[in-house]
């Protein structure tokens, strides 16, 4: 008998990998230890107030958060895909329209539209169809567009705004696609999948999705309540008041904070001193692209296709927000 046998599976033994959860310890372990030296550092009239904003916004945005984690749950756990492949007509042309509408019926975040997306074509639907899906799924479920309302009291035209503009992104993105991006949609016969999304019980589900996305949401009300609190109001007040120098602004810090899109909505709504349209650019560009996505873009279908996809999704995203804020907010 070979002893290269037990040595191979010796070394095929997965180690220890550290997680978001394990960082997220780490990082609490830290400031327990530390709080000896960093209270006297953090009693600060600023820190109480980026605390009071950072907390308010947590607050706000986690019954949300969990909310459309547990209906995502239900649908990874209980749901098969079949039932939606069989409502995707033959005829791409027409089948990206239908996936867009069909996103309204899965509520969660990004985490949870992949992987339906990769079962979809791997059962023969359009890629540039599953695409479609996969940027309004997490954009227009009934979840995300609650918690906008919530986060937008007596605002309903920022509710419609959203939903048509992340609407039209999708289903312009997938059109697009269609028309232009014959090569890139070839890359995606080897999607990269979750392993063991179906493997998981309902509960395995749940936490797997809360934590991935809670992590996001803390950075996000972080940064936001930094932005609040420490950049100084002359500064926000130039920018925010630069109508184009806002957007883009906005855009900009929606890439970059990965946000969820069921908790997003909050954290515009502390951005006051933006315009309503540069709000709803941020709600619009966030669940369809961030930095995240693109990562995870690049490293599943080549460099290639991430250098030419994201920007695609970010322009359309934004132009569609602007157009549609131009004209209902």
């Amino acid at each position: 008998m070979s002893t290269k046998a037990p040595e191979r599976a010796a070394a095929e033994k997965p180690g220890f990998q550290l997680g978001q959860t394990e960082i997220v310890a780490i990082v609490l372990l830290v400031v327990l230890l530390s709080q000896r030296w960093l209270l006297p550092l953090l009693d600060h009239d600023l820190f109480n107030t980026w605390g009071t904003i950072f907390v308010a916004i947590v607050v706000q945005s986690a019954p949300f958060l969990l909310g459309g984690v547990l209906l995502s749950a239900l649908i990874s756990t209980f749901l098969s895909e079949k039932a939606l492949s069989k409502i995707v007509p033959k005829s791409p042309a027409l089948g990206v329209p239908v996936a867009g509408l069909a996103g309204i019926g899965l509520p969660g975040c990004e985490c949870a539209a992949v992987p339906v997306t990769n079962s979809l074509i791997r059962r023969g639907v359009a890629p540039a169809v599953a695409l479609t899906f996969m940027l309004a799924a997490p954009a227009v479920n009934p979840a995300v567009l609650v918690s906008t309302a919530v986060a937008f009291p007596g605002q309903p035209m920022m509710v419609l705004a959203r939903f048509m503009a992340s609407m039209i992104t999708a289903v312009a993105v997938g059109w697009l696609m269609l028309a232009r991006g014959k090569l890139l949609l070839e890359r995606l016969t080897n999607l990269g999948r979750d392993q063991h999304a179906h493997e998981r019980s309902f509960l395995g589900n749940v936490s797997h999705d809360f934590l991935h996305a809670s992590g996001f949401l803390v950075l996000g009300a972080m940064l936001a309540a930094a932005v609040n609190t420490f950049v100084p109001r002359s500064v926000v007040n130039t920018v925010a008041g630069q109508a184009v120098l806002g957007i883009l602004t906005l855009a900009l810090f929606a890439f970059i904070v990965a946000l969820c899109s069921e908790s997003d909505a909050f954290v515009a709504a502390s951005f006051t001193a933006f315009s309503d349209t540069a709000k709803l650019v941020f709600l619009v560009v966030g669940p369809a692209m961030d930095i995240k996505l693109a990562s995870m873009e690049a490293g599943h279908f080549g460099m290639g296709f991430a250098l030419r996809f994201v920007p695609l999704v970010i322009i359309t995203a934004v132009a569609s927000a602007v157009g549609i804020g131009w004209w209902l907010l």
